[in-house]
């Protein structure tokens, strides 16, 4: 369980809080009008925490990886560009750059 205190009286006693937590291993949960605010812990457990959330992380970033790779470029339905007024198209970064004086 951990010891809940005012912010208020947190500022004037975070010397002391620090110690609890660093020494006595308590975790110091701040709080304003009742309501929990931040949290003191140790080092060593906010490693424990970030390590568990890293697994989990991983996975959403490989997930999306492996969405955005899955999509494929779609051709353009015929007479969009006239309907649109579209002035510029994406073209494939492997076919270079086609302007004027800028083969190559």
């Amino acid at each position: 369980m951990a010891y809940e205190i005012p912010v208020t009286q947190a500022r004037a006693e975070l010397a002391d809080l620090i110690n609890r937590v660093v020494y006595g291993g308590e975790r110091v949960v701040v709080t304003r009008h009742g309501k929990p605010l931040v949290a003191l812990v140790s080092a060593a457990d906010l490693q424990l925490l970030e390590e568990l959330g890293r697994p989990a992380g991983d996975a959403e970033e490989e997930q999306v990886i492996s969405t955005v790779s899955a999509v494929r470029p779609a051709a353009s339905a015929p007479g969009e560009r006239r309907r649109f007024g579209i002035a510029a198209e994406h073209r494939d970064p492997a076919a270079g750059d086609r302007r004027p004086g800028r083969e190559g």
